[in-house]
This record gives C-alpha cells, sequence and structure tokens, in this order.
C-alpha cells in the first residue's frame, strides 16, 4: 500500500507511522521552570545525535490553546537546563503516568509517587532510582511546521555535561549491561517493548 501522510489516505483505524519508526527510545525529561517547580514527562522523539561532545535531542508536539507548547521545552528554554532520566523496566508505570497532561505547577514526582535526587552541574532534579541520567544544557531549539497554527512541533537539542550510571548495571567486564535494567521503548499505538536479547554483530571487513 502507498499513503499520502498528509492526506492519511491509508484507510486504517490508525496512523501506521509510529507503528513503522520503532522501538523509540524513551527521553524520560526533568525540568524546572522559572519559580522552581519540577516538571517530568517522558518524550519517545528522543535519541542521542552527537557523541563528542554529547548531545542529546527531544522532539514535542503542540500541546492544547491554553499552552499551545509543552512545559518541558518551555521550562529548558528559559533555564538553560534539563535532564534526561533513562528509563528502565522497573519504572515502565510511573513513566506512563508522568505522561498525564496535568495542570501547571503539578509535580510529576509527586504524581506519579517518585522521589528527586539533585544533580551535580544543573538544578534540575533527577528521578531517584533510574538506571541512568544524563545531565543536559540547553543548546537550541528547531521549530518545525505544524499542521495546526500556532502549535509548532519543537525539536529541542542539549549538550550532556554530566552522566550518572547506577552501579548495578555496570558487569564485571565494566560495561554498562542493558539487560540489567531492561531500557523500556516506544513501539506504535499504546504499545512499548523492553529489551530482552542482545545480538552481536561484528563490523564487516571489506
Amino acid at each position: 500500500m502507498y499513503y499520502d501522510p498528509i492526506l492519511e489516505n491509508h484507510g486504517m483505524r490508525y496512523n501506521p507511522f509510529k507503528a513503522l519508526v520503532t522501538p523509540r527510545p524513551i527521553g524520560w525529561i526533568s525540568t524546572l521552570d522559572k519559580s522552581g517547580n519540577a516538571n517530568l514527562a517522558p518524550y519517545s522523539f528522543f535519541n542521542a545525535v552527537a557523541a563528542d561532545p554529547p548531545y542529546v535531542v527531544f522532539g514535542v508536539g503542540g500541546h492544547n490553546e491554553e499552552r499551545p507548547r509543552k512545559d518541558s521545552a518551555v521550562n529548558a528554554e528559559e533555564t538553560g537546563e534539563f535532564v534526561v532520566n533513562i528509563v528502565g523496566l522497573a519504572h515502565a508505570d510511573q513513566m506512563n503516568r508522568t505522561a498525564h497532561w496535568v495542570d501547571p505547577g503539578v509535580d510529576e514526582f509527586e504524581f506519579a509517587g517518585l522521589e528527586k535526587e539533585p544533580s551535580v552541574k544543573v538544578a534540575v532534579p533527577r528521578v531517584k532510582g533510574a538506571p541512568a541520567h544524563l545531565e543536559c544544557i540547553y543548546d537550541r531549539t528547531v521549530l518545525l511546521p505544524s499542521r495546526i497554527d500556532g502549535f509548532p512541533n519543537s525539536v529541542v537539542f542539549g549538550r550532556v555535561v554530566g552522566v550518572h550510571i547506577d552501579d548495578s548495571v555496570i558487569n564485571e567486564d565494566g560495561r554498562v549491561d542493558v539487560l540489567l535494567y531492561r531500557p523500556v521503548a516506544r513501539m506504535g499505538y499504546l504499545d512499548y517493548t523492553s529489551i530482552g536479547q542482545l545480538i552481536q554483530l561484528e563490523k564487516y571487513q571489506i
């Protein structure tokens, strides 16, 4: 089949686009607003985009008429900081709870029953118990057009300035072992997945 993503003439019950670009790692983004209120939300349009120095990016869609842009993007821009909390399987339910739209000023850490942990180089708190955290300095936002005027898609870039790794997920070889915390990724529709198997492929030699 072929369809035009603007016309959405695919004839399917649900738009299949997000089910095709999978699995998508989840950036569990914590921020502070200008008044110091904490915010925590998951984004599946997330990834690392550079290694030296390390940069990450998360994509934020439009919100609603009262808040055309989501708090995570606005807070990162206004304070210059955010933290990526890596989601292990143990936190899947709480991560999903923080995706709920709540009023401004509501602390999603408390809403989801999570504890805060201080960062080292940024003021933004981390999710206590997460297997890893990336402290980030805001770099820039690229605004992409939306089909609804006034509700832009925001792509937020941040430079990683501090990395926390729980010792329990480092194996005897000195490597991070994802099977020890099983990172959660987004699939299509309401589906998620978690790492349960690794396949190693040697670099192809010509």
